[in-house]
């Protein structure tokens, strides 16, 4: 007996970023680009061509490139079963859509669709309902990426803790650990120092001036995000550009682990 895939799922939105069509292009669809702001990407630049996005040790998602027309379109396809640990069969493709369009003034305007069908299961339409929380906060990456960093490679310096407790609970921790105050207000974190760019309800974008200069996601999650219940975890991902970026990440990372694991959090 086949399964009916026939529901269907959709996310659309728009993103407005600094840069020519050109400069937009290789920011999310080379692989050096989207792993300066999203996540370290194996691209294969044509269609047809394979892709991987690397999200965690052991963790991954592999996709296809199906529609290429620099610098205006790209469409790749991913395997959102097989993330979930579910049947491929029982589901179409994840397709994702990035359109270009140029702006005066110097700017574009990046579309964004992603779509896929299923089978209505209550797992599905969870997935999809994290689908948007989980990824737009990137496209503050990528405009900042953009305004400051367009061009450059990025070495990544990630840690994550976990701790008992609640998401509110957690994210109040760290707020309150790193000054996360207001957009515009300055930041430390054991020497490093940078701007908050965005503040989100339990997500925040800084960026980095020095010693190395980039950018630092600083991220919460709990329950139905691949955590147990009474339980939260936090996630520093940094993007570093500069050509000692990668000593200072080796020198740093056991740093910034001892720092977040150490947190102390409060009910």
């Amino acid at each position: 007996m086949s399964t009916t895939t026939n529901v269907p799922y959709r996310l659309e939105f728009a993103v407005e970023v600094p840069g020519t069509p050109e400069q937009v292009w290789e920011a999310i669809a080379t692989a050096k680009g989207m792993s300066a702001w999203f996540t370290p990407t194996q691209l294969e630049e044509r269609e047809g061509g394979s892709l991987h996005f690397t999200m965690g040790p052991e963790m991954g998602s592999d996709g296809q490139v199906t529609g290429w027309d620099p610098p205006r379109r790209l469409v790749y396809e991913e395997d959102w079963a097989a993330l979930m640990g579910k049947d491929p069969d029982t589901l179409s493709p994840l397709t994702s859509e990035f359109v270009v369009e140029a702006r005066s003034g110097g700017t574009c305007v990046v579309r964004v669709t992603s779509s896929g069908f299923g089978t209505g299961a209550d797992w599905e339409q969870e997935w999809w309902d994290t689908l948007a929380p989980g990824w737009l906060p990137f496209f503050d990456n990528l405009r900042t990426y953009l305004a400051h960093f367009a061009g450059q490679r990025a070495t990544h310096l990630e840690v994550s803790a976990s701790h008992p407790g609640d998401v509110a609970s957690l994210w109040s921790a760290v707020r309150a650990a790193l000054g996360l105050t207001d957009e515009g207000a300055t930041v430390e974190l054991h020497g490093t120092t940078g701007t908050v760019e965005r503040i989100g309800d339990r997500h925040a974008l800084l960026r980095l001036t020095g010693p190395v200069p980039g950018m630092l996601n600083v991220v919460v999650y709990g329950e139905g995000e691949g955590l147990p219940a009474g339980a939260a975890m936090a996630t520093l991902r940094a993007y570093l550009f500069s050509a000692d970026a990668a000593d200072y990440a080796r020198r740093e990372e056991p740093v910034w682990r001892e720092w977040l694991d150490g947190l102390t959090v409060s009910p």
